[in-house]
């Protein structure tokens, strides 16, 4: 019975973890970028009572084991990186990606972190940066003044400065891409370091390399799908009853062998 109650302890404390995990891609469905994540679980040790392929009387084998699982354990939380919708914004300086690249910005010690985040904005030096004042990369100032400012899909900036009537050059951007995005740590702030799993870091080209294309005037949207969530949410709250239900019924087995003795 104490087994039992052990076991059952552990797809609590598993659909507990199932629910932190959805609970967090609904708090970010509005969340620019935002990639929602999977709790995935293994399964914990078995006590083997009869191998398989055990002999019987000297002659018999038994054609599969005899084993009793101990449980449950949180193995990982899978992100998915699916694209997001498109969200029309109007500012000149978003961009979002359609594709597989990551937007590269300048951390204040001197690392670079990755986004799926195009909100930027030119700062008080005309400086590109993102919400937080960390600067893209490669940098690309906006002259005071400046207007017609164009992304193109290859990620080429241009804009009408004053002095001249001929669209300038302002830089060219470029994307990051990874083996292994799946890899990628998650450090808040919408963005991303690169992990032990997630590959070298490439700089690549908008439109070349599977890194996809920038779309100007545009954000991507959390791939989270609301209806998917609340559905998971249901099969986890309903997986946390049953465990509760079956520590309840060892608790009232282990209540009966008690009796027995009175």
């Amino acid at each position: 019975m104490m087994r039992a109650l052990n076991t059952a302890g552990t797809g609590m404390i598993a659909q507990q973890t199932n629910l932190d995990v959805l609970a967090n891609n609904l708090a970010n469905v509005n969340t620019t970028g935002f990639k929602g994540q999977r709790a995935e679980f293994q399964d914990l040790i078995y006590q083997t009572y009869r191998a398989s392929g055990s002999t019987l009387g000297g002659t018999f084998q038994t054609p599969q084991a005899t084993q009793v699982g101990l449980g449950v354990r949180f193995a990982a939380s899978a992100t998915s990186f699916d694209q997001g919708g498109m969200l029309n914004t109007g500012n000149a300086t978003d961009m979002a990606i359609n594709g597989e690249g990551f937007f590269k910005v300048s951390l204040p010690d001197g690392t670079f972190a990755y986004t799926r985040d195009g909100a930027f904005n030119a700062d008080s030096n005309g400086l590109l940066v993102n919400k937080d004042g960390y600067p893209l990369e490669p940098a690309v100032t906006v002259p005071p003044g400046s207007t017609a400012i164009t992304i193109a899909l290859d990620g080429t900036i241009t804009a009408t400065v004053p002095g001249n009537e001929e669209p300038q050059t302002l830089g060219n951007l470029t994307l990051t891409t990874f083996t292994n995005p799946p890899g990628l740590t998650r450090i808040g702030q919408n963005l991303y370091r690169p992990g032990g799993a997630s590959g070298e870091a490439t700089d690549v080209t908008p439109g070349t390399q599977g890194a996809g294309n920038i779309a100007q005037r545009f954000l991507e949207g959390s791939n989270v799908q609301i209806v998917e969530e609340m559905v998971r949410m249901i099969t986890a709250q309903r997986a946390y009853e049953i465990n509760s239900k079956a520590i309840t019924t060892a608790d009232e087995m282990l209540g009966i062998l008690n009796n027995l003795k009175r």
